[in-house]
C-alpha cells in the first residue's frame, strides 16, 4: 500500500486542491519521519490503515476515520500530555471551510486516542481498537514495539520510565476490556493481556 496515493486519493475526495494536497502530504511526512520517532511513525500508520482497510464496511463515516488515522499523532512529544488534543486541533487546521466533512467526529476522534475509552460513536471504538491492535502481536513483535517506545522516551530514566510504563499499562488491565468492539475483543484481548502482564513483569 502506498501511503502518499491513499492520502491523496482521500484529500481529492474530501475537496482538497493538487496544491493542497502537496504541501499537506509534505507536512505529514515530515511529521511522522521525525528522528525521535521510533513507533509513532508512518509504519504505524500503515499498519492502522491496513485495519481500516479491513474492516471499512463496519464504518459509517470512512473518510472521517480515514482522515483521524493520518493525524491522530501528528503531533507527538514525549514529554507533552497534550498531543492528542494539538493533533486534533492541527487536524481541523488542514481542512478548508467550505467542504462537507464532520469535522467534529475528526476532533472528538483523535481526542479519544489519548485514553483509549469506549465511546458512543462505533466509528470511535473502531479506531481506538485499530490504534491499539499491536498490542495483541505475537511476543517477539510486541518486544519491538515496547522498544520502540522506550527509545521515544529515552529522555527519562529507567528510574522513572519504569513505574510510569507499568502504571499505563495496568490502567489496561484494569479496564473491563482493552478493545472497544466485540470482533476486536474476541480476535485479540486475550493475547493482548498476555502482552500486557509479561511487560510489566520485566518493568519489575
Amino acid at each position: 500500500m502506498n501511503l502518499k496515493e491513499k492520502y491523496t486519493e482521500l484529500l481529492i475526495h474530501i475537496g482538497f486542491s493538487t496544491n493542497e494536497i502537496q504541501k499537506n502530504w509534505f507536512d505529514l511526512e515530515k511529521a511522522y519521519s521525525n528522528k525521535s520517532r521510533h513507533y509513532h511513525n508512518l509504519t504505524h500508520i500503515k499498519d492502522m490503515i491496513f485495519s481500516f482497510e479491513t474492516y471499512l464496511d463496519k464504518l459509517q463515516k470512512p473518510n472521517e476515520i480515514l482522515f483521524s488515522i493520518f493525524y491522530h499523532d501528528y503531533i507527538y512529544n514525549s514529554r507533552k500530555k497534550d498531543n492528542e488534543l494539538k493533533s486534533a486541533q492541527y487536524a481541523l487546521s488542514v481542512l478548508p471551510e467550505n467542504i462537507s466533512f464532520d469535522r467534529q467526529l475528526v476532533f472528538d476522534t483523535i481526542c479519544a486516542t489519548q485514553q483509549h475509552q469506549h465511546n458512543a460513536i462505533e466509528d470511535i471504538n473502531w479506531l481506538i481498537d485499530f490504534d491499539l491492535k499491536i498490542l495483541a502481536r505475537d511476543w517477539e513483535d510486541y518486544q519491538v514495539y515496547f522498544e520502540q517506545i522506550r527509545k521515544e522516551y529515552r529522555i527519562y530514566p529507567d528510574l522513572l520510565y519504569k513505574p510510569g510504563r507499568a502504571k499505563a499499562l495496568k490502567h489496561f488491565l484494569e479496564n473491563e476490556s482493552i478493545f472497544q468492539t466485540d470482533e476486536f475483543r474476541n480476535l485479540y484481548e486475550e493475547k493482548a493481556r498476555m502482552n500486557i502482564q509479561k511487560e510489566i513483569k520485566l518493568l519489575s
